[in-house]
C-alpha cells in the first residue's frame, strides 16, 4: 500500500530512522556543509560518472529535513546544486527530502534500480522527471559501522537506461567503497 496524504500520493517514504540519522551524520561532520574532505566527495561522484557512463552523480547525506549533496557530478562539471533542483543557500547542494529517490534506497536499505522512473507511477511523479529530464537512476545506501543507513551513491541519466545486475553490482560495490572511506576518516578523526 502506498501512503497517502489529503487524497494525494505521498513522494517520500516515511523514516523512522531520521533522528539517529542525523545525530550520527552530525558526530561524523557531514551533510550540513562543505568541508576539508568536500573535494573528495565530488572526485567520487566524478568517479560513479565516469564508471557508470552518466551525465549526473550523488554522494548524498540524508538528515530529517534535507539531502545534502556532499558529493556532486553534473554534465558542464559546474557541481552547481541547482542544476538538480538543490537551494541557492549556503552550498547549494541541499534539496527538499521530495526530490529524487535517494530518500527512498536510504528507508528502504537496500539498492534502487530505476531503467525507466517513467514505468512506476510512484517514481514517475517525483519533480526530478520534469524539472531535470532525470529518466532512470541507479543508487545504493550508505551504510555504516553502527549500521545505519546515512545516505547514498547514485547514478542518474537523462534516458531510459538498462542498468542490468553488472549495474546493481557496480553501484553497491561503490557504495561500500565509500563507506570504508569514511570508516577511515573517523577512525582518523581528532579526539577532543
Amino acid at each position: 500500500m502506498i501512503p497517502r496524504a489529503a487524497g494525494r500520493l505521498l513522494l517520500t517514504p516515511v523514516d523512522s530512522e531520521a533522528p539517529a540519522r542525523t545525530r550520527r551524520l552530525r558526530s561524523l561532520g557531514l551533510g550540513e556543509r562543505e568541508d576539508a574532505s568536500f573535494d573528495n566527495f565530488d572526485a567520487f561522484a566524478d568517479r560513479v560518472a565516469e564508471v557508470t557512463g552518466v551525465p549526473f552523480s550523488m554522494v548524498n547525506f540524508i538528515d530529517g529535513n534535507r539531502q545534502f549533496y556532499a558529493g556532486l557530478h553534473t554534465p558542464a562539471g559546474t557541481r552547481k546544486g541547482s542544476d538538480l533542483g538543490a537551494t541557492a543557500a549556503g552550498s547549494g547542494r541541499h534539496v527538499a527530502l521530495d526530490h529524487g529517490y535517494c530518500p527512498h534506497v536510504v528507508v528502504r536499505r537496500k539498492a534502487l534500480v530505476l531503467e525507466d522512473v517513467c514505468d512506476y507511477p510512484r517514481f514517475a511523479g517525483n519533480p526530478v522527471v520534469d524539472d531535470i529530464g532525470i529518466r532512470s537512476y541507479l543508487g545504493a545506501p550508505l551504510i555504516d559501522r553502527t549500521g545505519i543507513a546515512l545516505g547514498a551513491v547514485c547514478a542518474v541519466d537523462t534516458v531510459p537506461r538498462p542498468w542490468g545486475r553488472a549495474g546493481l553490482d557496480t553501484i553497491k560495490s561503490l557504495a561500500r567503497e565509500l563507506v570504508s572511506h569514511l570508516d577511515r576518516r573517523e577512525d582518523h578523526a581528532p579526539r577532543f
